[in-house]
This record gives structure tokens, C-alpha cells and sequence, in this order.
């Protein structure tokens, strides 16, 4: 019988997720609903963070209570920490010194990944929840270029309103059309898009028609946790490997 090593108190779920205190629906694809997750994983609400003290506020006050359920996080058997807000890259450094473990606070950090896969002469454009909201400071907080095409759904008739508000009914199919909007209008400003980052978390269920519509690759806060939890856990290949060199 192999021996394994202890030190946790749940198994099995690498993955932990910050998240607002909010009492909107939240349907499958969205980072809130654990149907999500191919994987399980662990939810860490932070009461007091709503989404317009984030988003709109700055988080201001906010960040040692972020630290605070991070570390409650870690303590319970996370191996790795994301949040259920793209504006948290303000705050991706303090949080990773806290935790100990790999951040990942926004899906933001993906662009310079995806910028890198393209073709020369194409860059990534960004879709956000506000594009009045996102500042210099969430970019930098990134690693994304300050220059880059960014529309957001301020403007839109539900998806903005609705999720910064915290309502408790969402109308999701005008919340489609508030997406395929922005779209259509990061196309329309932009002739060099190769590919689109949803900021928001809340816009995965959308992500498949963006792209059908588009022609693009769609990357969201569902396709960055997927490839981080595959790091904190890989995966079994039922391989062993017996030469003397690996033993």
C-alpha cells in the first residue's frame, strides 16, 4: 500500500472561486453555478464585495477581505485561486503574495497568451460588463496592452444593468442580444480582431454564439480556469513508469 501525504482538509477540488455576494441567477456556464466545472470545485463568497462596489467602486476597502477568504480557501485544500469578477486584476498581486498558491483573478491575464497565438497584424479585443468602469490600473493589473480594443455592454438593454445592480430576475435573452451587440460593434471599430476576451464571468453562457457569429476564437474565464486546473491537477494517464531512471 502506497503512503500518501495528508495536510489538507477536502479533496479533490484544486480549484477555489472568490465570489461576489450577489443574488442574481446565475444559469450554467456562468463561474457561480457549479454545474459549470468539469471539476469540482470550491466557492468562497466574500460578504460585503457586491458587484458595483467592484466594478463601478474600485473595490475600494475591499482587498483584505478578498485576502481573508483566499486564505480560508487555501486552509480548506485549494491548490490554486480564481474570482468571479474580471476588475479583480487590481487587486492579482496582493491576493497571490497572501495565498500562496497560483492566482488567477481575472480573465484578463489570458490576453497576452492569446495575442501571441495570432497572426501578424491581428490583436485581441476585449469585451467587458463596463467599459466606463475599466481603467489603466486593471489593464496593468493584467499584463494587457493599454492600446487595445475594448467595447463594453453599458449601453445594453439588460446584461450591465442587470449583474451591477444585483437584480433578482434577468431577462438572458436580452442579455444575448447585449453581447452579440458588443460583438458586432468590437468588429465594426476594429478591421484588425483575430480573436475576443470576455472580461466579465458572467458572459461565458454567450461565448459559443459570439463565436459562431464572429468567426472567432472566444477565450472567458471558462477556458483560462479549465487550462489552470489542469496545472493544479493533471490528469491520470495511468502510465507507470518502472526504469530504473524514474524510480
Amino acid at each position: 500500500m502506497t503512503t500518501e501525504h495528508g495536510g489538507k482538509t477536502v479533496y479533490g477540488a484544486s480549484v477555489g472561486i472568490l465570489i461576489l455576494e450577489t443574488q442574481f441567477p446565475r444559469i450554467i456556464g456562468d463561474i457561480g453555478n457549479a454545474m459549470t466545472w468539469p471539476f469540482p470545485v470550491q466557492y468562497r463568497v466574500v460578504r460585503g464585495a457586491t458587484p458595483d462596489g467592484v466594478v463601478r467602486k474600485g473595490g475600494a476597502g475591499l482587498t483584505q477581505l478578498f485576502i481573508d477568504a483566499a486564505k480560508d480557501l487555501v486552509a480548506s485544500g485549494v491548490d490554486g485561486i480564481t474570482t468571479n469578477c474580471g476588475f479583480l486584476s487590481l487587486i492579482q498581486d496582493q491576493v497571490s503574495a497572501a495565498a500562496g498558491v497560483p492566482v488567477a483573478t481575472s480573465s484578463l491575464m489570458q490576453v497576452p497568451a492569446v495575442q501571441a497565438l495570432l497572426p501578424k497584424g491581428k490583436r485581441v479585443g476585449v469585451i467587458t460588463i463596463s467599459k466606463d468602469s475599466m481603467t489603466e490600473a486593471h489593464l496593468m493589473g493584467a499584463n494587457v496592452p493599454l492600446d487595445i480594443p475594448i467595447v463594453g455592454t453599458d449601453g445594453g438593454r439588460e446584461f450591465n444593468r442587470a449583474i451591477l445592480d444585483d437584480e433578482a430576475d434577468i431577462d438572458f435573452a436580452a442579455c444575448r442580444l447585449d453581447l452579440l451587440d458588443a460583438a458586432k460593434e468590437l468588429l465594426d471599430s476594429y478591421d484588425d480582431i483575430g480573436a475576443i476576451v470576455l472580461e466579465c464571468t458572467n458572459m461565458v453562457p454567450y461565448a459559443a454564439e459570439i463565436r459562431k457569429v464572429t468567426g472567432l476564437p472566444v477565450y472567458s474565464i471558462y477556458t483560462f480556469v479549465t487550462w489552470f486546473q489542469s496545472g493544479l491537477m493533471p490528469r491520470p494517464f495511468g502510465v507507470e513508469l518502472r526504469d530504473p531512471l524514474f524510480s
